[in-house]
């Protein structure tokens, strides 16, 4: 028969893993977590490449989780979407064809397909769970996955970019962060960007990628190298920041062109009103204008970055990923 200490101690244990249920724990690094209350696990399920799980918190509603890092939060994943999608549109005199790597959730799409001047989308992802699962959890973006517009590809974005022969106006980075171990860290090198991707641009083509953490203590994780490549390889390039709360930092965008970008509120505003069908919820053409513009700690790691991004020279971030 257990002691009574022993029986204490047993249910001091059942009780710690009942309040473990209750909080999502995503590591930012070996001595820093970031806790969501939960409501529940909604759905969680593994494909070849991921861990794919869909819980409720308390603070940011339904979230996506990939090999246990946040990838978007209902509450607020319309500002990353925002600032990923609408800026290099609104940049360019008139995008019809538009390439998304990654994007499995389909939010990126869906944004795209808010512009009237789009004719065409190609969304090419890895994983074909990830995407199935979206497109059956993710109710936000089901019209997205139903646009006939929209061509879905599930493949590498890399193989896929280098055996198509048209060219496109708008290529989109939608990718997992460069991580160790995983195979997105290739589609962030100069090698790509120049041999693969700049080819698929049509005349007067931007590029676009998500760049990781951008805040003061985290630029220099991968944001400042990946912007010091794309300066490598295209004539102007473009920076620009947003706090993302789910994320728990800012959070960084590089737009790319061999074309000059005219980043001017007024036109902005004027191609949101003309362009855009509904409401944007966070740009508009005065935040994306003040979001280019860095800190003094930032813009001096910027401007003397060296770090190029090449296979065998690559920066990741702290974790473990495996599909993109």
């Amino acid at each position: 028969m257990d002691s009574q200490a022993d029986v204490k101690d047993q249910c001091h244990h059942a009780k710690d893993d009942a309040e473990a249920c209750k909080w999502y724990e995503e590591e930012i690094d070996d001595d820093l977590k970031w806790s969501f209350a939960l409501n529940s696990v909604l759905h969680k399920g593994t494909s070849k490449y991921q861990e794919i799980a869909l819980i409720d918190t308390k603070r940011f509603g339904k979230a996506l989780v990939i090999d246990g890092k946040m990838q978007s939060a209902e509450i607020d994943e319309f500002i990353y979407h925002e600032c990923l999608i609408h800026p290099p549109l609104l940049c360019h005199p008139n995008p019809k064809t538009v390439f998304i790597m990654g994007g499995g959730e389909g939010s990126a799409a869906r944004e795209v397909l808010r512009h009237k001047t789009v004719e065409s989308v190609v969304m090419c992802d890895i994983d074909e769970e990830v995407v199935d699962f979206c497109r059956k959890y993710l109710t936000v973006n089901q019209n997205a996955f139903r646009d006939s517009k929209l061509c879905l590809i599930i493949n590498d974005a890399k193989a896929e970019l280098e055996k198509r022969e048209e060219q496109f106006d708008i290529i989109v980075g939608d990718l997992s962060d460069p991580m160790e171990g995983g195979p997105c860290y290739q589609l962030y090198t100069k090698s790509f960007y120049e041999k693969i991707l700049k080819p698929k641009l049509r005349h007067q083509g931007i590029f676009i990628t998500q760049a990781g953490p951008a805040g003061v203590l985290t630029h220099k994780e991968v944001f400042s190298s990946i912007y010091n490549t794309l300066k490598h390889v295209f004539k102007y390039v473009v920076v620009y920041t947003a706090h993302v709360p789910s994320f728990a930092d800012m959070w960084g965008w590089v737009m790319a062109s061999d074309e000059p970008l005219v980043v001017d509120s007024r036109q902005i505003d004027e191609r949101i009103g003309e362009r855009i069908n509904g409401e944007l919820l966070y740009l508009n053409g005065e935040s994306l204008v003040s979001s280019t513009t860095m800190n003094k700690s930032v813009y001096t790691s910027l401007l003397n970055e060296t770090h190029i991004y090449t296979e065998e020279n690559a920066r990741f971030l702290y974790g473990h990923g495996m599909g993109c």
